[in-house]
């Protein structure tokens, strides 16, 4: 989808630099094949940038306040908050099944992912998220250890039973939905930030459910599009060596 150009009134206000929470929703649109624009990576002449963000976040604007990106804009409604944001574009764009047991199953697991998303970052961040890595390093190793140890297992084993007991080669069930483009890009970050603890994970399910993710025809092409900003230092996942704990 081209950013440059303005083909359609849904509108993704993120930070230009990093994937983050942001990408989450980027995948859901990518998947949805809707053309959107990414506001902040827009040239300024274009009305791109961080500006608009910054705006939004002062409450310049209609509808209710957003705290921080993501947020969304589909016509005069603005979205925020991550799961919220996929819970309603996977409901508009028909990446869940039109159930209520479905929907809520849907939602809740994109909460859980959430949830995942935050321990993770907080390893690189265990005191302050307003100081930077190399002042907390000592106790951001510890953070990892733990997170390595105990609960990175355990948040595989339990996407696993998902998927077990879903019988199918999804989340819930027979039907791709947004929350498997969620888990995909959890997998993808954790393989990025933590490629040796990753490596000696148990969770066939949820890895060949992230490969089929990855295959699927619009998926496939967004990642090898200049549209997929690549993992860095700046972002949720962070590739620290000294938190690649093993054994």
């Amino acid at each position: 989808m081209d950013t440059t150009v303005e083909t359609e009134s849904v509108r993704l206000y993120y930070w230009p630099h990093i994937q983050g929470r942001g990408e989450f929703v980027r995948l859901v649109l990518e998947e949805a094949g809707v053309p959107y624009l990414d506001v902040a990576r827009l040239p300024k002449a274009a009305g791109g940038g961080v500006a608009r963000l910054v705006e939004l976040r002062r409450g310049e604007g209609k509808g209710l306040l957003p705290y921080a990106p993501p947020f969304v804009k589909v016509g005069g409604l603005l979205v925020a908050q991550t799961a919220a944001i996929c819970d309603f574009l996977g409901r508009r764009y028909g990446l869940v099944a039109d159930d209520e047991a479905a929907r809520a199953g849907a939602l809740q697991l994109q909460m859980t992912i959430a949830d995942v998303v935050a321990e993770a970052h907080d390893t690189h961040h265990p005191v302050s998220t307003s100081a930077y890595y190399e002042d907390q390093k000592d106790a951001a190793i510890e953070a990892a250890k733990a997170f390595v140890a105990h609960r990175l297992p355990q948040w595989l084993g339990y996407f696993e039973k998902v998927v077990e007991r879903g019988g199918g080669d999804w989340l819930l069930g027979a039907q791709m939905s947004y929350v498997d483009l969620g888990l995909f890009q959890l997998v993808a970050g954790l393989r990025y930030a933590f490629p040796s603890a990753m490596e000696q994970q148990s969770a066939p399910r949820v890895f060949a459910l992230a490969d089929r993710v990855a295959e699927r025809e619009q998926i496939a092409a967004y990642l090898r599009s200049e549209r997929r900003i690549p993992f860095n230092e700046d972002g949720i996942f962070r590739a620290y060596p000294d938190l690649d704990v093993t054994g």
